[in-house]
């Protein structure tokens, strides 16, 4: 099924502080859309708005042409990978596959993943950061949410596993719809068929490197 996202306008502030005022983008099945900004610009606080964990002052959504009238983690539209960890330290690698997936098969897609096998009986507090990262971005790709959030999911990884991790959203482009931010610009560039920057609460359209240096994102 392919489905599709429109946002139209999203107004956002804190206090008298403007965050967000006129970003706009469409993300559907098989497009993996970036969006670059330096840090402050709203990134976060839009991948968050999004998945429902904060509440805009207003928002023109909509999915599959229905206009979305409330966002809310219980929709299940869209699954969301945050920055920091967010796992329980004291139970093991095995038993939070288990957790999020009751299906054996998507048990099993999970264990069989380079890197997995060699940390399953460990517990979560016991791992990396690159190695909890790794497992987090595993669990979120592999839900069944036709829209995917990831906010930094390069950071703190090895080379290796961000290459892993380009390898899954090659593949999973072909059932979802993935919004990514990072500031390893250049491998989300390279990956990403849509590009936006935002810049004082406003969203731009960008094709090429050359145009985020011009917005001052890169030198």
């Amino acid at each position: 099924m392919i489905n599709s996202l429109k946002l139209d306008s999203v107004d956002m502030r804190f206090g008298k502080k403007q965050i967000l005022s006129n970003v706009n983008f469409t993300c559907n099945t098989g497009d993996i859309l970036a969006i670059f900004g330096r840090n402050g610009s709203g990134k976060s606080t839009l991948l968050k708005i999004l998945f429902g964990a904060i509440k805009p002052n207003k928002i023109e959504l909509q999915i599959n042409n229905n206009k979305i009238e409330k966002i809310s983690t219980k929709n299940k539209l869209f699954a969301y990978l945050p920055q920091n960890p967010f796992l329980p330290k004291d139970i093991t690698v095995r038993r939070i596959i288990q957790m999020y997936f009751s299906d054996g098969e998507k048990q099993d897609k999970i264990f069989n993943a380079p890197l997995i096998n060699k940390i399953e009986t460990q517990r979560i507090g016991t791992l990396s950061l690159g190695e909890q990262k790794y497992l987090e971005f595993l669990l979120i790709i592999n839900l069944n949410h036709p829209f995917i959030l990831l906010d930094e999911p390069f950071t703190m990884l090895e080379p290796m596993q961000i290459d892993l991790i380009k390898d899954v959203l090659t593949k999973q482009k072909n059932d979802k719809g993935i919004i990514i931010s990072d500031h390893y610009c250049r491998d989300v560039f390279d990956m990403a068929n849509k590009k936006i920057i935002i810049k004082e609460g406003v969203s731009h359209g960008v094709s090429t490197l050359r145009e985020l240096a011009d917005y001052g994102y890169i030198s």
